[in-house]
């Protein structure tokens, strides 16, 4: 039992609450509020000091690109057939890589989404897992979380380098269709095999794996920067009557009232460094809030390694520095992002019932001299100095 006392609590789901008390037991927040700290309790004074929800990066790669080693920890992309939905993240990821406990001991990061990269048009299946552990397994919150596709560039130039489909937008999009198609009849098969065994297709371990998102258990994880590629994400999605989340959404601004009438949820980023390709070149920090002004749900991301993943509270303030009200700005690292990946009953906020997953910081995370003092997940003191 883990009593945290004397903290400026921002809870995500309400108001700040001065010198604030937060309960955890069993690895779950009990109370919050002005408490009395029960018989037997450690006691972590956080000394007036900022106490907030562990942060959430709803897209990156962590454990799967891995730090300072180079193509033998290369584990993203898989470039050697566009349409890979069988690929599971889990497979690929090293939980020991550094990255993690940098994630929750100099950024306060929790837990991610992490996945394949955007070399193919269908990448594979993304998790959602906590940063503190050795064993993914034992980190796994939810998998899958979602399938990632990806339109642009990226799956243009490597099937272009290999001078095989798809080499054209126009090539990438019919690709999706062909395998959405596919899934569509794969499972009509299977449904009328449960009266007629005779009819049962073939096993097809990427059909399999496209089940869930042609019955709506998970998102399509788009990535898409320019407007025209968001578009076209949005038409196959309502082609085929799935989910879908838009990822990196780069142009989202351009088009940020319309998006706001789809209802599709924007993950945001990377928003800091170099226009390192034609599809970046109106690359700003606005868009996250010009978007959330308009009225779309926003997270943002470090698409990690792109972006340090415990870099993802100073994306957060860059997006407040470009005109991002603070709270939004922390509801895109927190609550936001969360509710995207459909874990809000779970993480986002200090609420009761919840995971005790908790950071205090020594200043407010958006001032760049802040670390975490006290990093805690699932109810466990994973980091302290």
């Amino acid at each position: 039992m883990l009593f945290i006392k004397n903290g400026k609590i921002l809870p995500m789901d309400q108001e700040m609450i001065e010198n604030g008390d937060l309960l955890i037991e069993h690895g779950k927040i009990v109370e919050i509020g002005h408490l009395t700290p029960p018989e037997g309790a450690e006691i972590i004074d956080a000394k007036g000091q900022y106490v907030l929800p562990g942060f959430i990066d709803a897209h990156c790669h962590v454990g799967l690109w891995e730090s300072s080693i180079g193509f033998e920890g290369s584990d993203g992309n898989e470039m050697t057939d566009p349409i890979t939905p069988h690929l599971r993240a889990i497979d690929g990821i090293n939980p020991m890589d550094e990255t993690f406990e940098d994630a929750y001991s100099k950024g306060g990061v929790t837990l991610v989404a992490t996945g394949p990269g955007s070399a193919n048009v269908i990448g594979g299946q993304f998790v959602a897992m906590k940063t503190a552990g050795h064993i993914v397994d034992e980190m796994i919150v939810k998998e899958p979380i979602a399938m990632k596709i990806a339109f642009g560039e990226n799956p243009k130039r490597v099937y272009n380098d290999r001078k095989t489909t798809p080499m054209t937008r126009m090539g990438t999009a019919a690709e999706l269709r062909k395998a959405l198609f596919a899934a569509k009849e794969y499972l009509g098969k299977k449904e009328l095999s449960k009266a007629d065994p005779t009819k049962a297709p073939s096993f097809d371990m990427k059909m399999e794996a496209l089940i869930p998102v042609i019955k709506k258990e998970i998102p399509l994880k788009a990535h898409a920067h320019r407007a025209d590629d968001i578009l076209t994400a949005i038409r196959i999605a309502k082609e085929f009557d799935v989910n879908l989340t838009l990822e990196h959404c780069t142009e989202g601004h351009l088009i940020s009232d319309y998006l706001s009438h789809q209802g599709y949820a924007a993950i945001v980023g990377p928003s800091f460094g170099h226009k390192s390709k034609f599809e970046l070149q109106n690359l700003t920090f606005e868009t996250p809030g010009v978007l959330q002004k308009a009225g779309v749900k926003v997270a943002i991301m470090t698409d990690s390694p792109v972006i340090p993943l415990h870099h993802l509270n100073m994306c957060g303030a860059l997006a407040m520095k470009a005109g991002m009200a603070e709270m939004e700005a922390l509801k895109a690292i927190t609550i936001n992002a969360a509710e995207i990946l459909e874990l809000s009953d779970r993480v986002g906020s200090l609420t009761k019932g919840k995971d005790a997953d908790v950071v205090i910081w020594n200043l407010h995370p958006f001032d760049l001299q802040a670390k975490p003092q006290v990093t805690i997940i699932n109810g466990r003191i994973v980091h302290q100095v």
